[in-house]
C-alpha cells in the first residue's frame, strides 16, 4: 500500500504524514511539496518526496500509481482556482488508477462562499469515478488560537458570528481522521462531516480566555460589514477578508456546528477541547 500525500508540509499535511509515520512504514509515504528543502525532515526519516506543484499539471504526470492512497488536501490559493487546481490531482489520480482519493472538504451545512470550491470539487471527484472519501473537515481550534495577541492587547474578541456556536477541533484532530482513512478499510464513497465533540458560542471562547488569562476579555459582537472592515484596515486583502466575514456569518446561523460525531468515531477518542488549545496557545 503506497499512501500519497498532497501539501504534505503544509499546517494541516505535517500532522498528516507526521501521524502516518507512527502507523506505516516510512517508504509506503509519498509526501507531495512545491519546495522540497521544507520536507528536508521527513526524507532524513525515508518518506518519498516528489515536488509538484498544483498550478503546473504537468507535474503530476507519473507522481500516482495504481493501487495509490491519496490525500488532497485543498488548496489555500484563493485567487487561483482552486477548483481547477484540486482537478489537476483528480485527474492524475484517475489515470494512474488510484484506488482512493480522499478529499478535504467543508461541511455540507456550511453555505459561504468559502464552500463553493469545495462544493465544485466534490462534485469533480464524485463524476471522476474514482473511490472517494469527503472529509469534510469542521473549523479548526488554531484559526483562533493561533494569533491571540490582538484578542490578548484589546482584551476583546472581535466577530461577526452573533451567538452562533462553532464545533472546532484541532489540526491534529483532523489529520487523525485521515490517517484512520487512508491507514483502514471500509471508507470507500463515503463523506463524514467532521467536527469537534463540544460546540462553543464565542462569548464562551471570550469568558475561556479571561479564565486561563486572569484578565477580563469581552466578546464584541460586531456586523459583517464592520468586520470586513476591520479585516482590511489590518492589512487583508478585502476578497479574503469578505469570505472571513462571511464565515463568521455561517456562524451566526449554526451553519458551523457539526452535530454527526464522526470526528470522535473516526479517530476512536475524544477531539481536543477548545481550552486545551487554549493553554497550549498560551504556553506557546
Amino acid at each position: 500500500m503506497s499512501i500519497v500525500v498532497t501539501g504534505a508540509t503544509g499546517h494541516l499535511g505535517r500532522h498528516v504524514v507526521e501521524q502516518l509515520l507512527e502507523k506505516v512504514p516510512a517508504e509506503q509515504i509519498t509526501a507531495v511539496v512545491r519546495t522540497p528543502e521544507k520536507a528536508a525532515d521527513f526524507a532524513r526519516r525515508g518518506v518519498r518526496i516528489a515536488v509538484a506543484d498544483y498550478n503546473a499539471p504537468q507535474t503530476f504526470d507519473g507522481l500516482f500509481a495504481a493501487g495509490d492512497r491519496v490525500l488532497l488536501i485543498s488548496g489555500n490559493e484563493f485567487d487561483k482556482g482552486r477548483v481547477q487546481q484540486h482537478r489537476v490531482v483528480i485527474d492524475a489520480a484517475k489515470a494512474a488508477g488510484a484506488a482512493l482519493l480522499a478529499y478535504t472538504s467543508a461541511p455540507s451545512s456550511l453555505k459561504a462562499a468559502l464552500a463553493d470550491d469545495h462544493r465544485a470539487t466534490e462534485e469533480a471527484l464524485l463524476a471522476s469515478g474514482l473511490p472517494y472519501t469527503l472529509l469534510r473537515n469542521g473549523w479548526y481550534h488554531e484559526n483562533y488560537t493561533e494569533n491571540l495577541a490582538p484578542v490578548l492587547e484589546h482584551h476583546a474578541v472581535v466577530a461577526a458570528a452573533g451567538e452562533g456556536r462553532v464545533s472546532s477541533a484541532s489540526r491534529a484532530d483532523y489529520a487523525a481522521a485521515a490517517v484512520a482513512v487512508l491507514t483502514g478499510e471500509g471508507h470507500e464513497n463515503r463523506a463524514y462531516e467532521l467536527g469537534g465533540d463540544t460546540a462553543w458560542s464565542f462569548a464562551e471562547y471570550a469568558a475561556e480566555l479571561s479564565r486561563q488569562t486572569g484578565e477580563e476579555i469581552v466578546y464584541n459582537a460586531v456586523t459583517p460589514e464592520a468586520l470586513t472592515g476591520i479585516l482590511t484596515g489590518a492589512g487583508l486583502p478585502e476578497p479574503l477578508a469578505a469570505i472571513f466575514a462571511g464565515v463568521d456569518a455561517s456562524i451566526a446561523k449554526g451553519e458551523l456546528e457539526v452535530t454527526s460525531g464522526d470526528l470522535a468515531r473516526l479517530i476512536g477518542r475524544p477531539a481536543t477541547p477548545l481550552a486545551d488549545a487554549i493553554a497550549a496557545a498560551l504556553k506557546g
